[in-house]
């Protein structure tokens, strides 16, 4: 019988190795799979290499992950914002990498990945620092650069619902990253708030079929002071 419901992310993190790289879902906060990262923190791994649109926020998190010293290198398009002062420090002092990809070939290089497309051209970036030391060309008279895709050993994920054969919905904007990561992935890790059973999804809104996700986490919704649930959650 599949079932790829874990007892807790510890478990379904046991095998995340130093060295790993690491797709981490989320747009800021939004569909940030914290309960993760947080196992993740708590297991020790170190040197690893972190694919995120964001490079943290305030001091939970992916935030936290970096001010712990775990992370050698991240590739996002967002790293700098108000509260990103984790990684603004340890940028300044050398001690972490930035790969600085635009938000757009971000998410292509990442779907490419699970895709099987080998490489793509495309107009962003050319021109700029970004482009230099990589393939360019001129196509239909445009200047285009070659982009390889972005793998990983993990896709840590946040859905709304799933059932026991990982097959995944979301909830509005906290869908962003996670189904492109979830296909880049050798193993797929989502944390649900729902689990239900086998069948109650309609198929029509599936966003995630099973086959991309290893494994399963159940866990609780966060609740704000209001009562309410936080917007993305």
């Amino acid at each position: 019988m599949i079932n790829k419901l874990q007892d807790s992310a510890a478990q379904a993190l046991l095998d995340v190795a130093d060295g790993a790289t690491v797709m981490i879902g989320g747009f800021g906060t939004a569909g940030m799979p914290t309960e993760l990262i947080e196992a993740l923190l708590e297991h020790g791994v170190r040197e690893l290499t972190v694919v995120n649109n964001n490079a943290g926020n305030g001091d939970s998190g992916l935030a936290a992950l970096l001010a712990a010293g775990r992370v050698r290198k991240i590739i996002c398009s967002f790293p700098r914002q108000a509260d990103s002062h984790h990684f603004d420090a340890l940028y300044r002092s050398g001690q972490i990498e930035l790969e600085l990809v635009p938000q757009g070939n971000l998410a292509e290089r990442i779907r490419a990945a699970g895709a099987g497309i080998g490489a793509f051209f495309t107009p962003t970036g050319y021109g700029t620092a970004l482009a230099e030391g990589k393939e360019c060309r001129l196509i239909d008279g445009r200047g285009q650069v070659l982009e390889y895709p972005i793998r990983a050993d993990f896709a840590l994920i946040k859905a709304e619902r799933g059932d026991r054969w990982g097959n995944l919905d979301y909830r509005m904007t906290a869908r962003n990253f996670g189904p492109i990561m979830a296909m880049a992935a050798r193993i797929t890790v989502a944390s649900v708030h729902e689990v239900v059973e086998l069948g109650q999804m309609d198929p029509e809104v599936i966003v995630t079929p099973g086959i991309f996700v290893q494994r399963l986490v159940q866990v609780p919704r966060q609740s704000t002071r209001g009562g309410g649930f936080k917007s993305g959650a």
